[in-house]
């Protein structure tokens, strides 16, 4: 199945979806740096596809001939993003209305794009509404004197009485908290997923795999998780106080939780030996060196070893203080290495990232991980499989 990635940005979503089984067409991004990244990666074997490095106003669709399958991708988060301006609509990085283009003129089966939670606050809730309706029909574009609220009221009315049978998607979109799924890192993205109305699936977003009760349990009721990472008793660290009710709620349980307990920053890293231990070059560990530095501010305190990490930053200016930080048990801390912060992102160990510290963990923060990108990519490709069974039994 064929596919198109807008925005690839470090390839975050573009190697799930790879996984997933999508061959890409075309891969499109403008940062230099993150082109690089990619370069260097498709000399490694991934992305076996043309990389395009444009601004994404500027490209020609007709570039890319036949069906297309999925088209994903993650439009600029800073116009939304809690740590940027806020500005939205008014920002010149919103690239929402491009994405509507690209749907437009690809006309795929399925269309997968992705965005930071603050798209759902209340200041932006108009605006994102107009959004998921741009993407319920693309072809119903805007005027060259239209403002997007007039816009908007148009797509509402239009929508109101009915499609006109013009090209349409039925639009859905879900919070997922990353750790949720698997992936060793409290990051929440927003996924918006909508099937042409020619493509009669059925489908729904992945169910959520992994808890906190169920780690919980495996560290304070049955031992698993010490015993997993060789840790003597006498090493155990004290019970957290924030989580005490919480466990013994789950000590005088009869049943252990169900789902699988969330990974950790240890689970991420138990085989990485210390950045300061590898040499720069070292081939096995890419990406692998300390970075000198790390200090607490308040607020910023960095992520424990034994829970998923805090959600790795990008910033405009490259990372914020007291960010991206691993704490040891005895409260020192330290930076994540670019390594280290693939592997929370879910990164195989076997991608480089191109550039310096601050620039590949600014490609890493505004990634999205890889496993989660997989596991909704993953039920997209299975429902177009089964449509294409039930084709060739009728």
């Amino acid at each position: 199945m064929k596919a198109v990635e807008l925005f690839t940005g470090a390839g975050g979503l573009a190697l799930g979806i790879s996984a997933a089984g999508f061959s890409h067409e075309a891969v499109i991004e403008r940062d230099r740096h993150a082109c690089n990244t990619i370069r260097e990666n498709q000399n490694r074997g991934f992305f076996d596809c043309p990389l395009y490095e444009t601004d994404i106003r500027n490209f020609d669709y007709s570039s890319i001939t036949g069906n297309i399958d999925l088209l994903a991708g993650g439009p600029p988060c800073q116009p939304f993003s809690l740590g940027g301006k806020h500005a939205g609509s008014a920002d010149s990085r919103d690239m929402f209305p491009e994405a509507a283009r690209a749907l437009r003129e690809l006309t795929p089966r399925v269309f997968m794009f992705e965005n930071v939670k603050g798209l759902l606050r209340q200041t932006f809730a108009q605006y994102f509404h107009y959004i998921i309706l741009q993407f319920t029909y693309p072809d119903l574009t805007r005027g060259f004197d239209e403002d997007w609220q007039e816009h908007h009221r148009r797509l509402k009315k239009y929508h109101a009485v009915g499609s006109g049978g013009g090209l349409s998607y039925r639009v859905r979109y879900q919070l997922f908290q990353a750790c949720n799924y698997g992936v060793p890192q409290k990051r929440e993205r927003v996924i918006i997923v909508g099937f042409r109305d020619d493509v009669d699936a059925e489908w729904d977003f992945p169910k959520s795999t992994h808890s906190m009760d169920a780690l919980l349990y495996s560290q304070w009721v049955s031992g698993d998780y010490w015993e997993k990472h060789n840790f003597p008793a006498r090493s155990i660290p004290a019970m957290p106080n924030r989580h005490k009710s919480r466990i013994n709620k789950l000590k005088s349980s009869i049943f252990a939780p169900e789902e699988e307990p969330l990974a950790t920053v240890r689970d991420a890293l138990f085989d990485l030996p210390e950045p300061g231990e590898v040499d720069r070059n070292d081939c096995m560990f890419h990406n692998h060196y300390f970075n000198p530095g790390a200090r607490k501010y308040s607020g910023h305190t960095g992520s424990p070893l034994d829970e998923p990490a805090k959600a790795l930053k990008a910033g405009d200016h490259g990372v914020p203080g007291g960010e991206n930080m691993l704490v040891y048990l005895n409260g020192k801390v330290r930076y994540f290495s670019v390594r280290e912060a693939a592997r929370l992102q879910t990164f195989p160990d076997e991608y480089i990232l191109s550039g310096s510290w601050t620039e590949n963990m600014r490609q890493i923060g505004n990634a999205v991980p890889v496993k989660l990108s997989q596991l909704v990519a993953n039920s997209i490709k299975e429902s177009l499989e089964r449509i294409h069974l039930l084709e060739m039994v009728s």
